[in-house]
């Protein structure tokens, strides 16, 4: 490479070197050929670069969790408020029951029962999630809705599973609870009572 013989002033070098700054910071494209040109200062030569390990693969990222939805309590408690008043669940469940006859126990617990079966009917349209009867032999393709089966016993492998069906599950296709006032308060479950 010959040396250029007229070699530029300071003070055109400095206008050079302000011209070549600004404009290095100004167009991306300038800067990308100074550098890949090589252009200015020579480098000290670089050593060969050590062989490159094995690229280690990207962890994958762990999966995250479904966003939760938040539940209000409101119609739980209504449904609540409707197992006292039809039932008298909570009398029911909050009393002492060892100080009972188990024939006693039986004549309360048929008239929870009868309560609760009212509100369900009343109130809820349930039907069962799989229509094959308990004891039916199934099996459960790849991508089956594990939301609405559940799998027990000894689970190893993937789909397709064979197994009994054990319980035939419960799905609630309507729901009809009462509208509540605006100003109703759904924590009064069942309101105390002062006879008079």
């Amino acid at each position: 490479m010959s040396q250029p013989t007229n070699l530029p002033s300071f003070w055109s070098r400095l206008s050079l070197a302000f011209g070549a700054f600004f404009k290095t910071l100004g167009d991306a494209e300038f800067a990308a050929r100074v550098r890949d040109d090589q252009i200015g200062p020579i480098a000290a030569p670089v050593a060969a670069p050590a062989p490159a390990p094995a690229p280690t693969p990207a962890p994958t990222p762990a999966p995250t969790a479904a966003p939760l939805r938040v539940a209000t309590p409101d119609a739980a408690l209504q449904l609540l408020s409707l197992l006292q008043r039809e039932a008298r669940l909570i009398d029911f469940a909050n009393e002492n029951i060892t100080v009972y006859s188990d024939a006693d126990i039986g004549a309360a617990a048929r008239v929870v029962h009868e309560g609760c079966a009212r509100v369900l009917r009343e109130h809820f349209t349930i039907e069962p999630v799989r229509a094959e009867l308990e004891g039916a032999r199934l099996t459960l393709p790849e991508g089956f809705d594990a939301a609405s089966v559940r799998l027990t016993g000894n689970v190893v492998g993937k789909a397709p599973f064979t197994g009994t069906l054990s319980h035939r599950g419960w799905r609630a296709s309507k729901v009809s609870l009462p509208q509540l006032a605006d100003k109703h308060d759904a924590s009064i479950i069942a309101p105390a009572e002062v006879e008079l």
